[in-house]
C-alpha cells in the first residue's frame, strides 16, 4: 500500500522572466499557491506517513523566505529564471532536509494562478 500526504501553503511575490518576448518579461506579481507532497509505504507507530506539523513548519519558513520578494533578486532566482517550474524544484529541494526513512517528498505543485500550475514530481 501506498500512502500520500499533502500541505498547501501561499505566498506573494513579484517576478519577471528573462529571455521571455511576452508579458512575462515585464515585472508583474502573483499570489501563489503550493502544494507538497510526501509519499512512502509504511507508518510510523503513530499511524502517520510523517507528520503534517512538520511539513507546515518547513513550508512556512520556506514561504517567509519567498514571501514579498522580487524573486529575481534572491538566490537561486538571481541566477536562473523565477518560472513556476523552477520555484517548485527549489522548494522541493528545501523539503528534502525533513524526509524520514519512510516518508519522501513526492511531489510540489505550484499555482500562479487559479488557472495554471506546474507540477515537479520526484520519479520513482
Amino acid at each position: 500500500m501506498k500512502y500520500k500526504v499533502s500541505v498547501e501553503k501561499k505566498f506573494s511575490s513579484a517576478h519577471c522572466l528573462r529571455e521571455y518576448k511576452g508579458k512575462c518579461e515585464n515585472l508583474h506579481g502573483h499570489n501563489w499557491k503550493v502544494r507538497a507532497t510526501f509519499c512512502g509505504n509504511e507508518l510510523d507507530v503513530t499511524g502517520m506517513l510523517i507528520d503534517f506539523t512538520d511539513i507546515k513548519m518547513r513550508l512556512n519558513k520556506i514561504m517567509e523566505f519567498l514571501d514579498h520578494k522580487f524573486l529575481n533578486e534572491i538566490d537561486p532566482f538571481d541566477k536562473i529564471n523565477p518560472t513556476s517550474e523552477n520555484i517548485g524544484a527549489f522548494i522541493l529541494e528545501q523539503l528534502k532536509c525533513i524526509e524520514t526513512e519512510s516518508a519522501k517528498v513526492y511531489e510540489v505543485e505550484v499555482w500562479e494562478n487559479e488557472s495554471t500550475s506546474a507540477t515537479i514530481i520526484i520519479e520513482d
